[in-house]
């Protein structure tokens, strides 16, 4: 059977942009507590909606590669023909320790390095701002109610 004019020449067109093409990973930095290790916290890198498939994330400490307390996860496909890939780092925090990771992608003209910043996230900070202006309006209504009730009280203390 024979196709009509022109659909093998857009196939082969499709087929090789598909085979050119590169998507740029997002990148995020995470940590969490870890509860049930030895060590005190886990960070993780992700990389998400990446095209090609292979990617390589590794772990750096003061710029030097870290093997230890690492797990990787295997590039998981989406769905929707990008990837996902995670690198997992077990570690106790030691103050002005440089964490980073390294992330190597097709897609890149040359590796990119995530710094992990350990301050604290955004809504973090906005929970931590609506705690202290909650507990400073209630430290001024307690003292507000409490000079009320001293001036106007029926019985004077007398000494």
């Amino acid at each position: 059977m024979m196709s009509p004019p022109g659909v093998s020449s857009c196939l082969y067109v499709l087929l090789l942009s598909a085979a050119i093409r590169t998507v740029e990973p997002t990148v995020k930095l995470r940590s969490l507590k870890h509860f049930v290790s030895t060590y005190s916290a886990m960070l993780i890198c992700s990389a998400y909606n990446f095209y090609p498939k292979h990617i390589n994330i590794t772990w750096l400490r003061d710029g030097q590669r870290v093997t230890g307390g690492v797990t990787y996860t295997e590039e998981m496909a989406d769905g929707d023909w990008y990837y996902q890939s995670h690198a997992y780092l077990e570690y106790d925090p030691k103050p002005w320790e440089n964490i980073s990771c390294l992330v190597e992608h097709a897609s890149f003209k040359q590796p990119r390095t995530y710094q992990w910043d350990p301050s604290l996230p955004g809504f973090q900070k906005t929970r931590i701002a609506v705690g202290a202006a909650g507990l400073l309006l209630g430290t001024v209504t307690a003292t507000a109610g409490l000079i009320f009730y001293l001036r106007h009280r029926r019985d004077p203390i007398s000494y």
